[in-house]
């Protein structure tokens, strides 16, 4: 990579080393235990830097668990590669932000907001009756999952290879997706 030359690419550099450094910082302290002098030190910059930057640890703290936005061209696919990203080593901005959805307010927000945007992308795609709750559904799963595996370790998740949980977590995330599909073992009969 070229070293930058102009003010504005040697800023640019600074800046997105403290935000590597953020992400670092809060995927292992979480929002509450991490500083801004910690965040300073890992990316070898005065704290005044961070400051300048970014105005603010909270500031800091929702730009570092931002994701980019990805519209899927065919949900279950999609669902299918969320799974597979759950499954595997989280970054850093993924376990910042879960350690600290239940301690912290700004994190608590930012998690709602991020899920909130997940589900109305999904339910725009999905459709049909009840697709918001569908997709609400479907994306709480995802959660649910990746707090069991990642931050519980329940032993079921933690023993069983990524291959097998893949195998029978794909038709259950994706049961949602056709609302004119019955849930399997229903029995529609007795109503």
């Amino acid at each position: 990579m070229d070293k930058p030359t102009s003010r504005a690419e040697k800023r640019a550099a600074t800046a997105q080393r403290i935000l590597e450094a953020a992400r670092a910082e809060f995927g292992e302290l979480g929002l509450e235990a991490t500083t801004i002098r910690r965040i300073a030190q890992r990316a070898n910059v005065d704290p005044s830097l961070v400051m300048q930057h970014y105005g603010s640890k909270a500031a800091l703290f929702a730009v570092a668990i931002a994701m980019a936005e990805s519209t899927p061209d065919e949900v279950e696919s999609h669902l299918h590669d969320v799974l597979d990203v759950r499954l595997g080593t989280l970054p850093p901005e993924t376990r910042a932000l879960v350690r600290s959805m239940l301690t912290a307010p700004e994190a608590g927000a930012a998690m709602t907001a991020f899920l909130d945007e997940r589900v109305a992308n999904l339910s725009r795609a999905m459709g049909g009756e009840d697709a918001e709750l569908r997709a609400a559904l479907t994306v709480s799963s995802i959660l649910g999952l990746t707090i069991a595996r990642h931050f519980l370790k329940l032993d079921a998740l933690t023993t069983a290879s990524d291959a097998d949980i893949t195998r029978v977590a794909r038709p259950w995330i994706t049961t949602g997706l056709d609302p004119a599909r019955p849930p399997t073992g229903s029995d529609d009969s007795t109503s």
